[in-house]
C-alpha cells in the first residue's frame, strides 16, 4: 500500500507568514518570473531571495523551472482544498495593498525597459503561467 503524503499545515502558514515571501507571491501573480526580477524589484540579495523561494517551494506554493542559467518561479495551487482557498484569498487580498501595488509597478517598469537595469541584461521576459506550462510540455 502506498502511503500518501500529508499536507504540512504549519509549513504552509509559515511560508505565508513572512513579508518578503508575500511580496514574492505578489510579484509572481499569474506569471512565471526569473529570480533576477525578484532581486531587482525587491532590492534584496540573491541568497536571501533564493532562501525565501525555497521556503515557498517546500510549502507547495511555488514551483521552479530551469532554462539554461535562468531559474523561473510560478505559483501552483496546493493540493489541499483548504490551503488552495487560503492562497487564492491571500493573493486577491494582496492586489488591494498599496505597497504591493508599488512592487508590481516597479516590476512592470523593469520588464518594459530592462536596459535600465544591468542585472536584467539578457534575462527572459516574464511569461504568463499558461505560456510557461506550454514550454514544459
Amino acid at each position: 500500500m502506498v502511503k500518501q503524503a500529508t499536507f504540512d499545515m504549519e509549513r504552509f502558514y509559515l511560508a505565508l507568514g513572512d513579508s518578503t515571501r508575500l511580496r514574492l507571491l505578489n510579484l509572481m501573480g499569474d506569471q512565471e518570473l526569473c529570480v533576477c526580477y525578484f532581486i531587482e524589484v525587491l532590492g534584496q540579495p540573491q541568497p536571501k531571495i533564493s532562501r525565501h523561494l525555497a521556503s515557498l517551494r517546500h510549502a507547495g506554493i511555488v514551483t521552479v523551472r530551469r532554462q539554461g542559467t535562468w531559474m523561473h518561479y510560478r505559483i501552483v495551487t496546493p493540493q489541499h482544498i483548504g490551503a488552495a482557498n487560503i492562497l487564492r484569498d491571500t493573493l486577491a487580498w494582496m492586489k488591494e495593498d498599496r505597497s504591493l501595488q508599488a512592487d508590481r509597478a516597479r516590476l512592470s517598469k523593469a520588464y518594459c525597459s530592462p536596459a535600465k537595469y544591468p542585472l536584467l541584461d539578457g534575462a527572459p521576459l516574464p511569461t504568463t503561467v499558461s505560456e510557461a506550462s506550454c514550454e514544459v510540455c
